[in-house]
């Protein structure tokens, strides 16, 4: 089995140099072309000085120049970090900063919004810019940071030079951001073990082939999406890319492309599932994670598509995958997550770390060679969620890590798991996980409100839905205003879908922190436990 990420690919170049293996719009790569533009990255990020382990962020929406510089930096022994295109420039900025990225991927129109934002960045030396690069006079200043054209950089380094940058499986690949139950997002640091074991297992119980196309509809910032690529390239397949703005978008890429297996997250499948079907369709699975799909969807799905294998899963992204429901036990386990990926083990854990019984609530655990190495620059978070694995024999000197995922699920006899609830105050919208704590600050950073609590509550559609409330600094604020100042600090998936002003300070518990849950209970309960809005 190949050790690192990129090997994928570059294997499949060498048994099929012909076929299709990524397509966006009119350019469609064959191997062999798309292990040139690999190549051709590696060789322009090894051009600025980049050394070992440094970190290149790719802020692009999909297409091949994405793909190409996340690769492209694994090969030249240097780690990626996908940053989400719907993000803005202060988030960004944050991004950039946290993990001292050195290299930044990106394009024309999107540098012009970060540059008020990049002087958070004191490491960043490097600016490539994809597609046409505009006149000298319309450039931004960069402060004496070097700014290039990336497709004029595309010259390959001699073998030499990357055999000398190969790492080992153990090296770190790539960084994930994900929101915490508190504060700034965190680095998820995955290794290259950790990604070719994630694709392996996934391609495994998927029964990926060359003859599969892959429609990839996710965000590549997210490890959902991100394995789209590298499911695809490990069995030689093709991956398609899209950027839809409608559901219907992605019915008719389905329809022209032939395509064979797509994912996505419970949202869109609701709207996916509303829609018109070819009746000659081509889709040989569909795939589900990011939260739990509404059994009416689940229904609608098989109806619309009988000869797609529908396959539910969880996972986070400390651990990439963890569970997944085989379509045949769809209809004797309709409310199950699962039971544990190849090559991992799940368990179900009590407080004292010893394993619950059957059907008994506790903690899931993931042990395995898909657990990351930790949150990048935060020992504290680390400690907090990846703690030795339970069961270790104590003559074991050094003890294994697992990832103890904070969500409470129980486990039957024969092994298949059902979700209990989160114990900690995340917000998962859309298959985002979104720190309530990142849009209070955003309420602050207005100016507007003197306090401010966001939690999640049930939606039907989003899965869960935000609310905020806050507390006016001056009389007469108006929600809509506070609402507009939000828009333009936070994407879209982050904007409370309701939002009210709360007369007085809010409730405290004892430690003098906002009571959120408190909060949260009151508001359901006024509207009767109801999805709002």
């Amino acid at each position: 089995m190949p050790d690192l990420i990129h090997d994928y690919l570059f294997d499949s170049a060498r048994r099929t140099p012909g076929a299709e293996a990524l397509v966006h719009g009119a350019r469609r790569l064959d191997y062999a072309a798309l292990a040139g533009a690999v190549t051709g990255a590696a060789g322009a990020l090894l051009a600025t000085g980049l050394a070992r382990r440094e970190r290149v962020a790719v802020y692009l929406e999909k297409r091949v120049e994405n793909v190409a510089a996340m690769y492209g930096a694994a090969l030249a022994g240097a780690v990626f970090v996908p940053v989400n295109p719907l993000l803005k420039a202060e988030q960004v900025a944050y991004i950039l900063a946290d993990c001292n990225v050195r290299v930044l991927v990106t394009s024309h129109e999107r540098l012009a919004q970060l540059v008020p934002a990049l002087a958070q960045c004191p490491d960043l030396r490097t600016v490539y810019l994809c597609g046409a690069v505009p006149d000298t006079a319309t450039l931004p200043t960069l402060a004496g940071r070097d700014l290039l054209s990336w497709d004029a950089a595309q010259a390959a380094p001699a073998p030499g030079v990357l055999e000398a940058r190969r790492a080992i499986d153990a090296d770190m690949a790539a960084i994930l951001y994900t929101s915490g139950s508190t504060g700034k997002p965190k680095g998820v640091v995955l290794s290259h073990r950790n990604m070719v074991a994630g694709a392996a297992s996934v391609a495994a119980y998927l029964e990926l082939t060359a003859q599969d196309r892959i429609l990839a509809v996710l965000p590549l910032s997210f490890d959902y999406g991100l394995s789209q690529l590298s499911t695809a390239f490990l069995a030689g397949a093709t991956a398609v890319l899209i950027n839809h703005l409608f559901p219907r978008d992605i019915v008719k890429a389905v329809q022209d492309e032939r395509i064979t297996g797509l994912a996505a997250v419970p949202p869109l499948w609701i709207q996916l599932a509303a829609l018109d079907w070819p009746a000659a369709c081509t889709l040989r699975y569909l795939t589900n994670s990011g939260g739990a799909m509404p059994l009416p969807t689940v229904a609608a799905l098989r109806a619309a598509l009988p000869d797609a294998r529908l396959f539910l899963m969880y996972g986070l992204t400390e651990a990439f995958r963890s569970t997944y429901l085989p379509p045949e036990q769809l209809d004797r386990r309709p409310d199950s997550m699962g039971c544990a990926i190849p090559n991992a083990q799940v368990m179900v854990v009590r407080q004292d770390g010893s394993l619950c019984a059957p059907n008994e609530p506790g903690e899931l655990v993931h042990r395995g060679a898909l657990v990351a190495l930790g949150y990048w620059n935060d020992p504290v978070k680390t400690a907090e969620r990846f703690r030795p694995a339970p069961g270790q024999d104590p003559a074991l000197p050094l003890a294994e890590m697992a990832v103890w995922s904070g969500d409470t699920v129980r486990m039957d006899e024969e092994g298949y798991l059902y979700f209990i609830g989160r114990s900690d105050d995340m917000i998962k919208v859309s298959g985002y996980r979104i720190s309530p704590t990142e849009v209070e600050e955003a309420a602050h950073a207005s100016g507007l409100v003197a306090e401010a609590a966001a939690f999640g509550v049930p939606h039907p559609a989003l899965g869960q839905a935000i609310v905020l409330l806050a507390v006016a600094r001056t009389a007469g604020l108006e929600p809509e205003a506070l609402r507009k100042a939000l828009q333009r600090s936070l994407p879209a998936y982050m904007v409370p879908a309701h939002l009210a002003l709360h007369d007085g300070p809010f409730p405290r518990n004892p430690n003098g922190k906002i009571d959120r849950k408190l909060l949260q209970q009151s508001y359901l309960t006024m509207f009767d436990a109801g999805p709002h809005p």
